[in-house]
């Protein structure tokens, strides 16, 4: 019995992606990052922009998203972005709004888009990126 070639073609595909999807597992490889600590907000925000260093800190519920101010008062926003995480500082174009159980902040940037941050004392960040 001989076995057609593009049979065997395509068993061979199913055997490689196979061994490279247990490859990127075992290297732990990809995935969806969370923030896990208020010091991986501030790691994450010193990355986004060399020197800042972040003072208070708000990391939304699901870990996904963080909202922190420095010293001089500059107030970042964080959000995961693939399996790495972005971040802007705000201006005075920066629009927030509350909702039920949760912030939405707009930074202004249209390629950032818009964040929505279930986060503890949502009306104090309300306040200061209000006051921007």
């Amino acid at each position: 019995m001989s076995i057609p070639p593009l049979l065997l073609q395509f068993g061979g595909s199913l055997i490689a992606i196979f061994a490279l999807y247990t490859l990127a597992r075992t290297l732990k490889l990809g995935g969806r990052p969370k923030f896990e600590s208020e010091e991986s907000v501030r790691f994450a925000a010193g990355e986004v922009e060399d020197g800042f260093i972040a003072e208070r800190v708000a990391v939304a519920r699901e870990g996904n998203a963080a909202l922190t101010s420095d010293t001089d008062g500059k107030i970042m926003l964080i959000k995961r972005h693939g399996n790495q995480f972005a971040g802007r500082v705000l201006t005075s174009r920066a629009h927030v709004h509350e909702e039920v159980d949760s912030i939405v902040v707009d930074c202004g940037d249209k390629r950032f888009g818009k964040v929505r941050l279930s986060i503890e004392q949502p009306g104090i960040w309300v306040d200061a990126i209000n006051r921007l």
